[in-house]
């Protein structure tokens, strides 16, 4: 089947659930992943071909992505700071402006050589393996309670990386972030977290693909405490980063000055909501209080 009539079909199909201009994109998105071609093939080789196996997988990837699938839980992939990561369902697809939290650490702590980052509910690692990765010679530990997404982030190959910029690969840890912080892990000067805060009456907002198919574990608090993560990351920055240490959390958007509150009242100083490039108040950026 040629490429160009190939294409036609698929936007068809996964237009039945998306709109026709995002559809197209993610069309154009797979057949990059699985045959290599880009946005243009078809129209300066308008007599590619693509082979009738190619056909038959790219008809069954698009049929998954018809029924809300995520086209990265498809391919197994998805990008986070110019870097490829494995997604499977256990583990929630990285989302650009968590990119920020990550720019957020790098820029405003001071983190460097030496460093040590707790990073809590981790799921991917994709910010674990970023700060890792960034910052050449820090000490990076990531806790989940999910055994299956802890194997999907210590299962990120990033070798060649490590081997190339004398990094370090984290610590992936099990524990649960709602218990008691783990004071056997000493003491960090940064800790990230984006912990699940989508309340259960938001579910209605929410698009299928996310809905259906990403881990509910990683994603709902209830409407009656929506901000039990945030009291049990404070617990954990108030225990175990160093004083002067850096934390900075990704936050549910309707409940902004609220979880800034949660940080404020657990001692913190300098507290502060941080934007999105959207304008959306996204994260919650604070300091452990120098010891006097």
């Amino acid at each position: 089947m040629k490429l160009k009539q190939l294409i036609a079909e698929s936007v068809k199909t996964v237009s039945r659930c998306y709109p026709e201009e995002e559809a197209r994109e993610m069309v154009f998105a797979y057949l990059e992943y699985a045959f290599g071609t880009k946005k243009y093939t078809h129209i300066i080789e308008p007599d590619y071909e693509i082979p009738e196996g190619g056909v038959a997988q790219a008809r069954q990837a698009f049929d998954r992505m018809a029924s809300a699938e995520p086209l990265q839980y498809v391919t197994g992939e998805a990008y986070f700071y110019g870097r490829r990561f494995n997604v499977t369902p256990a583990v929630l697809i990285p989302r650009p402006e968590t990119e920020i939290l990550c720019q957020s650490v790098l820029s405003e702590s001071g983190a460097g050589k030496g460093s040590k980052i707790l990073d809590l509910c981790t799921g991917s690692g994709c910010i674990a393996w970023t700060l890792a990765l960034e910052l050449p010679g820090a000490e990076v530990a990531a806790v989940d309670i999910s055994e299956d997404a802890l194997g999907v982030a210590s299962g990120q190959d990033f070798s060649e990386e490590i081997s190339r910029t004398e990094s370090h690969k984290p610590h992936f840890i099990k524990a649960d972030v709602l218990a008691a912080p783990m004071a056997e892990l000493g003491q960090f000067d940064v800790l990230t977290s984006n912990p699940p805060y989508v309340m259960e009456s938001e579910k209605a907002l929410m698009r299928r693909n996310v809905l259906e198919h990403e881990p509910e574990l990683a994603l709902f608090v209830t409407d009656e405490d929506p901000l039990i993560f945030y009291r049990a990351v404070a617990s954990w920055a108030v225990g175990l980063l160093k004083p002067g240490g850096f934390g900075i959390v990704e936050i549910n958007e309707a409940l902004g000055a609220e979880t800034a509150e949660v940080f404020a009242g657990a001692g913190m100083t300098d507290v502060k909501i941080v934007e999105d490039l959207a304008g959306k108040e996204r994260f919650v950026a604070f300091r452990k209080k120098k010891n006097d």
